[in-house]
């Protein structure tokens, strides 16, 4: 089973052009589904029938994982089963009749105005790593990218000048323009930041750790919540929560749904129209609170 797992996730990146992350996190809910089936003897996948997947699903429920968590192993194991199912490795799909578990669609937490300021406002400007952060946190929001393509941005990537830089994913290229006060952050951390953090180091990246290096995912979602901390905002801060922000902030001001779509890189418009319904909301809450004959 190990070997067509392998498989999978090599069609997964040079078939579909999947990211990253949804191979990563393929490639461990199905090693975690073969660790299962293993106890059960299973070992082949032409052996797997649905009797075995839904007991598998009964496992991860009485281990307690989130609804949500078991629900992306289904569709993990529905994306692995259909592709043996097309290859031929095996003459019928055993999750045809797997329900997953319903999942209730949180609303993202989002910041308000003033709060994005007061985080702004956090890094020093007096230290190199300041200037980085400001900058990282400046750029995060005026954009609405993805906290990986952020660590993944190269000084290629940014032009200053005309005040853009250029996402690629799957080969496909974005363009996305940020305002006024992103661009004097960059100005700052590339005039009195980046070379001291880079020193002599060859690194093309925009963005490096304090060794120069690349920074990761994780190195930047700890330096969020320090600033979050340092601001006192109590909501539950990801990087994320920048980008659904971003997107929030637009439509309330009057960006129209397929500008927001294009800067956020969405490939259907549905996942953009999130936003709209919570502007929605927010105008409903508005109205209640002030219509004299609500």
């Amino acid at each position: 089973m190990t070997d067509a797992i392998c498989k999978f996730i090599h069609y997964l990146h040079n078939v579909k052009k999947t990211s990253k992350n949804t191979e990563v996190s393929y490639e461990r809910d199905l090693k975690k589904m073969e660790q299962y089936l293993a106890t059960l003897q299973i070992t082949d996948v032409v052996q797997v029938t649905e009797t075995h997947l839904n007991s598998y699903m009964l496992y991860l429920e009485r281990e307690k994982f989130a609804p949500s968590t078991v629900s992306r192993n289904v569709a993990a194991m529905r994306a692995f089963f259909q592709y043996l199912l097309k290859e031929q490795v095996i003459d019928h799909d055993p999750t045809d009749h797997l329900k997953p578990p319903k999942v209730e669609k949180k609303v993202p937490e989002i910041l308000t105005v003033e709060e994005v300021d007061l985080l702004l406002k956090q890094p020093s400007s007096d230290t190199p790593k300041g200037l980085r952060d400001k900058a990282m946190l400046e750029i995060l929001y005026a954009t609405g990218i993805r906290v990986s393509e952020l660590v993944h941005l190269e000084l290629s990537d940014l032009n200053l000048r005309m005040g853009y830089i250029v996402c690629t994913e799957h080969s496909k290229e974005r363009m996305i323009p940020f305002g006024s006060m992103a661009r004097k952050s960059l100005e700052d951390y590339l005039d009195r930041g980046r070379p001291a953090l880079v020193g002599a180091a060859d690194c093309g990246m925009l963005f490096t750790n304090c060794s120069g290096n690349p920074m990761s995912r994780q190195g930047f979602w700890k330096i969020l919540k320090g600033y979050a901390r340092a601001a006192n905002i109590m909501t539950d801060i990801t990087p994320h929560t920048l980008r659904h922000s971003f997107a929030t902030h637009l439509i309330q001001n009057g960006a129209d749904l397929k500008s927001v779509q294009e800067m956020l890189g969405h490939a259907d418009i549905s996942s953009t129209q999130m936003y709209l319904h919570m502007n929605m909301n927010k105008i409903r809450d508005v109205y209640v609170k002030a219509h004299p004959r609500k």
